[in-house]
């Protein structure tokens, strides 16, 4: 697995849809090998990252409670990633 995606399941609070948003979009641009979005990547990206948070949100839903959280924070909740993205 990329060492890059975080684990969703188990947060708590539970994982928001920009966290869910924000992990579907490294997925899209990893597999696709995009470093960074352009005029003609852009679209194909951000549709691509649309529909895997859709099934990521089900995949979530679906699973069974996890008896203990991830080790890792995700990175939307990290004091210097929010500051540098103004989601503070």
């Amino acid at each position: 697995m990329c060492r890059n995606i975080t684990v969703l399941r188990g947060l708590e609070p539970a994982a928001t849809s920009e966290e869910i948003y924000a992990a579907a979009l490294q997925y899209a641009r990893k597999v696709s090998g995009v470093g960074s979005l352009s005029s003609t990547t852009r679209g194909p990206i951000e549709r691509a990252a649309t529909e895997v948070a859709k099934i990521t949100l089900q995949l979530l839903a679906e699973m069974p409670e996890r008896r203990n959280p991830p080790q890792t924070v995700p990175p939307l909740r990290r004091p210097e990633v929010r500051a540098r993205l103004g989601l503070d």
